[in-house]
């Protein structure tokens, strides 16, 4: 049984549908990476996936079990959290109160504050700073962070690298591998390929809202040319 899948899934913002009958499944323990263009649907999955968007309760299921009608409180204490394209911080407060607000759904784990500065250490260096003075990168480790905080099961990562500095994304993907190591699914969306690729165990490509291509990242090297044509549709 999967841990987390979704099962001929659509999506709809309105009446504009994004996702069409998608298929994923995500086994514990592994990274799975979600890769294509912009508006192939990547975003739309993870927010159907943390019940950001509601769908038909069997089109997403974890452990085996229906969820996709339930809000997304009530996935994250299930053990389902997303780090959000934007990193979406709470202005107002510090780089703690951001963090503790992960915490607050008291979920028993290995995750507490002190691991998660030992994870970034510049976050404890930078506890009482304001959210508004940190640099992107630093941002984007408090928005880890406080998913982190709430013990997940499986972590949903939304374009992590985006507008980030090549040697701030090299920082966090290595800060990644140590949460996969600790036991944590990882579901990482990602529009650059062979980041993702390095980083995953497996993959799926969407175009257009369906899965295009899907398989083990050791095979992609392989065929090129079929990831270039599910990517962009060439």
């Amino acid at each position: 049984m999967s841990l987390l899948s979704t099962h001929g899934l659509c999506a709809h913002y309105g009446d504009f549908q994004a996702l069409f009958g998608v298929d994923v499944y995500i086994e514990r323990g592994e990274t799975v990476a979600v890769i294509g263009a912009n508006g192939a649907g990547k975003s739309t999955l993870l927010r159907a996936m943390i019940g950001l968007l509601p769908s038909a309760p069997a089109m997403v299921r974890l452990d085996g079990e229906p969820v996709g009608n339930l809000p997304a409180h009530d996935l994250v204490r299930r053990g389902v959290a997303l780090v959000p394209e934007g990193r979406r911080l709470f202005r107002s407060l510090s780089v703690e109160e951001n963090l503790r607000l992960g915490g607050d759904f008291l979920a028993p784990g290995a995750w507490t504050l002190p691991r998660v500065y030992e994870l970034f250490p510049r976050l404890a260096e930078r506890r009482d700073s304001p959210a508004t003075l940190l640099s992107g990168g630093e941002q984007q480790m408090v928005a880890i962070g406080r998913a982190l905080l709430s013990n997940p099961r499986v972590l949903l990562c939304d374009e992590l690298s985006l507008g980030l500095a090549p040697i701030i994304v090299r920082e966090i993907y290595a800060r990644l591998a140590t949460v996969a190591a600790s036991g944590t699914t990882l579901v990482i969306v990602e529009q650059d390929i062979s980041r993702a690729l390095e980083s995953a165990d497996r993959f799926y490509c969407m175009q257009k809202g369906r899965v295009s291509l899907a398989g083990a990242c050791g095979t992609v090297t392989v065929d090129r040319a079929a990831l270039t044509q599910a990517y962009f549709g060439l």
